[in-house]
C-alpha cells in the first residue's frame, strides 16, 4: 500500500497535503465552484485546533469570496494571509502556533524550543514560535512572533514527528537544535532527561547529531548525558 507523506497528520490532512502538492486543488477550482460541505471543513480545523488555510476551504467548496463573506459576517476570524480560524471554536494554548505553522506552509516544521514546548520536554517558554523550512524559502515574507530557520537538506522521515495536529521536530533533533541557537543548558538538560526517561531517544542518536554542530554543542549534549541516570 502506498503511504502519505506527512504520516504523523490526521488520514484528512494527509490527503489535503497530497492534492496541495500535485496541484490538485488548483484543478478542482477549474471545475467551477462545488456546493460547501461544512462538516468537511469542520473536520479539517478540528484536526488543528480550530484552523484551516483558504486551500483546504476550498477542498470542502468554500471558495474564496465565501471564505470572505463568512469572514466578514464574523464567523471565520482571519489570523494570517490564508489562515483563518473558526470563531467558535474552542481556544487551545496552541493557538499561535498553529497559526504561525499553516501561515508558513506545507513543508514548515515547528523546532527547536517550541518543539521542546510541544513534546513536553522542558520547562522553556519560548518567546518566539520557531518553524524551520527547506533554505529554498529563506525569503518568506516575515510574520509577527516567527522566527524562521532554513535548512539545506530536507529533514529525514525519522526527525519529524505528528504532536497535536502540526508537523514538529522529534525529540533529538529538536534537543539538538535548541541547544544550537543557545537554549539554557539546565533546559537541554531537562530535555534529554525527559527523552531518555520516556524512551523517546536512544544517547547514541544525540551524539550523532551533536556532532555536526560543533564542539560547543557537543559538549553540552555530552555534559547533559553524564547527568542522566542509568
Amino acid at each position: 500500500m502506498t503511504r502519505l507523506p506527512d504520516e504523523g497528520l490526521p488520514r484528512r490532512e494527509q490527503i489535503v497535503s497530497v492534492m496541495e502538492r500535485l496541484g490538485i486543488i488548483q484543478q478542482m477550482d477549474d471545475i467551477g465552484p462545488r456546493r460547501p460541505d461544512h462538516q468537511c471543513l469542520f473536520e479539517v480545523a478540528s484536526s488543528q485546533h480550530g484552523h484551516f488555510t483558504a486551500a483546504q476551504a476550498r477542498v470542502c467548496g468554500f471558495g474564496t469570496d465565501m471564505v470572505t463573506h463568512h469572514a466578514r459576517q464574523g464567523r471565520f476570524v482571519r489570523l494570517h494571509r490564508g489562515v483563518y480560524r473558526l470563531r467558535d471554536y474552542p481556544s487551545s494554548p496552541y493557538d499561535e502556533l498553529v497559526a504561525a505553522w499553516l501561515a508558513v506552509g506545507r513543508d514548515a516544521v515547528v523546532s527547536h524550543e517550541s518543539a521542546l514546548a510541544i513534546l513536553d520536554l522542558s520547562d522553556v517558554i519560548p518567546n518566539t514560535t520557531h518553524i524551520t523550512v527547506p533554505r529554498a524559502r529563506r525569503y518568506l515574507p516575515s510574520l509577527p512572533g516567527v522566527r524562521l530557520h532554513t535548512i539545506t537538506h530536507p529533514l529525514r522521515r525519522e526527525d519529524v514527528v505528528g504532536r497535536e495536529g502540526i508537523r514538529v521536530t522529534a525529540p533529538a533533533r529538536a534537543i539538538v537544535d535548541a541547544a544550537d541557537i543557545g537554549t539554557a543548558p539546565e533546559q537541554v538538560e531537562m530535555a534529554i532527561r525527559q527523552a531518555v526517561r520516556r524512551g523517546l531517544l536512544l544517547p547514541a542518536q544525540l551524539r550523532a547529531l551533536a556532532a555536526g554542530r560543533g564542539r560547543r554543542v557537543a559538549q553540552l549534549i555530552e555534559r547533559s548525558l553524564e547527568q542522566v541516570p542509568t
